[in-house]
């Protein structure tokens, strides 16, 4: 398993970086803004004259390249959901400071985030598929998360900050 050092960028976003077997540095700045740059970097001790890359990628370029670079077993599993009009899948990585960390997933319809499905906790290299809501999440944990767009966001607006907004008409299910 390859050691991962994961570094917060203030006001710009979340650095992961790792050494590769042969020496080489690499890392993925993925900005706030959603898209990331993948990044190659020295340090003092490669001397003056290593090469640098950067190369910037847009949200989907991302998705493409980690899917190209082999990604989850969940990934290749959900990826013939993508093609479903009005579903999302999207994973959520908890960092120490998330209002998620150490908590319960607990009930997000009761929350007021209705019709969005917990589909997984990724913790390490193993899969927890379809979590109870007293199913405890840590830092480094990856939710994997499936609803609409809007409902996503508002689940990460949750898992991040606790916040949620008042339930309105469009978060009640049909005929409530």
């Amino acid at each position: 398993m390859v050691d991962v050092r994961r570094v917060k960028l203030p006001g710009v976003g979340v650095l992961h970086t790792f050494i590769t077997d042969d020496g080489g540095k690499c890392g993925v700045i993925t900005h706030r803004s959603g898209h990331s740059d993948l990044i190659t970097f020295s340090d003092d001790a490669d001397g003056a004259d290593v090469t640098k890359v950067s190369l910037r990628l847009s949200e989907d370029e991302a998705h493409t390249l980690a899917e190209l670079l082999g990604g989850t077993r969940i990934t290749e599993s959900l990826s013939a959901l993508d093609q479903v009009p009005g579903l999302s899948i999207d994973w959520f990585t908890v960092d120490y400071d998330d209002h998620i960390a150490g908590q319960p997933l607990g009930d997000l319809g009761a929350m007021g985030v209705v019709g969005l499905t917990v589909v997984a906790v990724v913790r390490g290299d193993a899969a927890n598929p379809a979590p109870s809501g007293d199913f405890k999440v840590f830092p480094g944990d990856t939710l994997v998360v499936a609803g609409s767009p809007e409902k996503v966001a508002k689940a990460f607006t949750y898992y991040r900050s606790g916040a949620t907004k008042h339930r309105s008409a469009v978060d009640a299910p049909p005929g409530s």
